[in-house]
Formats: structure tokens, sequence, C-alpha cells
């Protein structure tokens, strides 16, 4: 009886010590924490981390921090931070995680902006816990779901892209500025420490859509391979677990930039829209598969017509090619998975956004005469991007070979 009683006292302190699976890779191919095949089909919580100003419907205020300037100056810096703060408990909640999966999703993609983990001023707020705060949420209610979750730094120090994508200055000063490189390296060892044991998460999309076609080529894409080399040694230094997704230059469009595998725990990622959505559009990238036995992946991909949609899908499942459509969510829009009503009056914030302010005069003169009713159109988008008053895009999420 007692060698007994021993015996399962011994197996139950091995299961507790037992360390949790995570995905990883075999060849061409992702693998789910228990080993089996695993394509990614999913979405991105695109505007909910980083806001882009043609999700708010506005033409010329397309990144966050000009939007956050364009709020602060309609409504106040302290009308603004209570703003914000809403914005991101409402935007995304537990009810838009539990929906995608019950659609047929596996996993998400959830970029998110450095200045999160910084004590740098963001969308009202600032701290290097906060990015945890809001991150951590998502992932317990993923794992909660049984989705999978893949981190994407969409904006890094210093700018990666030089455009709205990164929030920057208008030049990729990351791939110059050893500074930014240091900052971007801290936080995203700081991010894999903290999800070093967390079987929820996928992995880490290093940098988003790095190297625009537009500046210099032949100086800037030497460049990248080392800084996700410079990363990576980083990551793996405190987690062994995830994987490293490492996006191609030009948008995340050419590969040519990559030398052989330097992890084995590589997904390299392709971005694509607006192309024809046939094979001859990937062919560079399964070719690149083919020559380093290594797993690819569509980060980005959508903002087109359902029949689009439908197409493109099918031409990455029938090449074994995961990916995550853009965006789930957007304000009275049809090309994505659902959409939510323009509240009364937001047509006085889409004006202001869109004005010229360039000095004080021309704050005040683009100023609508009633703060209050533009205040009241802010905090109608707020409730209305709540989730229980979203509609799903029939046409849209049958493309993605999901039902409602």
């Amino acid at each position: 009886m007692k060698s007994a009683n021993l015996f399962l006292i011994l197996i139950l302190l091995f299961s507790a010590c037992e360390k949790p699976a995570f995905y990883g890779v075999r060849g061409k191919d992702v693998l789910d924490p228990t080993g089996n095949v695993f394509l990614m089909k999913g979405t991105n919580l695109g505007n909910w981390l980083v806001p882009e100003g043609y999700m708010f419907k506005f033409e010329h205020t397309s990144s966050p921090r000009l939007i956050q300037q364009a709020v602060n100056e309609l409504i106040g810096p302290e009308a603004a931070r209570q703003f914000w703060k809403t914005y991101l408990d409402n935007y995304i909640t537990k009810d838009d995680i539990h929906y995608l999966k019950s659609i047929g999703m596996n996993s998400i993609r959830i970029p998110f902006h450095y200045k999160l983990f910084t004590d740098e001023d963001y969308l009202g707020g600032r701290g290097e816990a906060r990015g945890f705060e809001l991150l951590d949420k998502a992932v317990q209610w993923c794992r909660e779901e049984g989705l999978g979750v893949l981190l994407d730094m969409h904006c890094a120090p210093g700018g990666q892209t030089g455009d709205n994508i990164d929030d920057s200055y208008g030049y990729p000063f990351l791939f110059e500025s050893p500074e930014s490189q240091e900052m971007a390296v801290a936080i995203w060892r700081k991010i894999a420490d903290h999800y070093k044991n967390e079987p929820a998460v996928i992995g880490y999309d290093l940098l988003n859509e790095p190297i625009p076609h537009f500046f210099d080529q032949d100086h800037f894409n030497p460049l990248l391979e080392p800084l996700y080399k410079k990363i990576t040694a980083a990551v793996r230094e405190v987690d062994p677990n995830h994987l490293i997704f490492l996006g191609g230059a030009q948008w995340d469009s050419n590969f040519k930039v990559f030398g052989p595998p330097f992890d084995d725990k590589l997904v390299y990622t392709f971005h694509k829209y607006w192309t024809a959505p046939t094979v001859e559009v990937i062919q560079d990238y399964l070719d690149f598969r083919d020559q380093y036995n290594v797993p690819i992946y569509c980060g980005e991909t959508g903002e087109n017509s359902d029949e689009w949609v439908a197409n493109f899908r099918k031409t990455l499942d029938e090449n074994q090619v995961g990916w995550h459509f853009w965006p789930y969510k957007k304000m009275d829009n049809t090309a994505g998975i659902v959409t939510f009503p323009r509240p009364d009056g937001y047509d006085l914030v889409k004006s202001f956004a869109d004005s010229t302010r360039v000095t004080f005069e021309d704050i005040r003169k683009a100023t609508p005469a009633d703060r209050e009713l533009a205040r009241k159109a802010l905090d109608g988008f707020l409730e209305n991007c709540l989730f229980v008053h979203c509609s799903g895009n029939s046409g849209y999420i049958e493309g993605l070979g999901f039902g409602e």
C-alpha cells in the first residue's frame, strides 16, 4: 500500500514538473503543441493597439501619433486620455475573441506599438507594464478559447518603414540608429521572457513590413537580416520555446534579403494586397520554402472583394500556406470580417482630422463651433465599436471558409 502511494506521489510530481508543449516546426510545417501540422487560419486585430487613420475614415491623419494629436486638439488632453482608455477597453474584448473562435478560426495576429513597453506617452498613457496588461488579457482570452496568438511589433523604435504604418518620422531610422536597435532588442527580450512559458503564444513577428520600396534598397536591405539575428539572439537568451517570424523587405514581400536559416524555429512571412489571387504571385515564396525546407506564412492580405478573398484564400490553402487576413474589425466597412456603424455627428470629427492644422490659427479655424458635438461623436465611436454593435460581413466570412 505504501509503495502504491509512493508511486502515485511520484507520478503527480512528474506531472507537475512536466513542461507545457509549444508550437514548433518540422521541415516546411508549423506544428501545434500536440505535434500535429498546424495551418494558421485567422485574422489580425488591426486598429486596436495601433490605430490607423484609414480605419477611422481619415484621409490625411494616418498614424497613431497624428490621430492622438488630432483628438487632443479636438476635445482636450484630459478628455482624450479618457477616450483612449475606453477605446483600448472596448475595441477588442473577450466577446470578440469568442466570436472569432466560434466562426472557425484557429489563431490571431496582434499588432502592437513598441511604446506600450516604454515610458513614452502613447494613446493617453505611459508605463513599461502597460503593454503586458493589454496583451495578457488577450492572450488569456485566446488560451481559454483555444486560439493561438502571434505577437507582431507593428511599430518599432526609430521606425522600420518610415511611413504611417510604423508611426515613425518619415524615414526608417531604426536601421541606422544603434540606440533604436538596442531598444527594439531589449523590448523583444522582455516580451520573450514574459511569455516564455505561455503555450497559447505561437511566436514573435519581429518587424512588420520593413523597408519600403521608395527608400534606397541597396543601402537598407543588407541591414535587415543582421538586425533579425540580433533580436533573435536576445530572444533565445530567455525563450527557447517560441517561433520567430521574419518578414521580407519591401513591405514583407522580398525574400531575396535572406540567407540560409539561422535558427531552428523560423517561419518566413509575406504580405500580399491587390495582386492577382493566383499561385504565380506566391511562387517565389513557395520556391524559398522548397529551397530551405522552412515554413512560410501570409501574415496579411485581404482588404478586397469577397470573390478575391475567396480565390486567394483557396490559393493559400491549396499550397499549404497559413494566413491571417486583414483586418478583423473596421467601421462602416464590408472588406473585413465585421463592421460597426458610424456614430451620429462623426463628420465633425472627420472634417477636423482632415483639415490643415499646421499653425494654431489653423487649429482654431478647423475646430467645430460646438466641441461637445465632436465629443459625443467620439463617445458614439466607443459605444459602436463594442462587439454587441458589430455585424459580420457574411460574404467575406464565407470567402475565408468560415461560417457564422
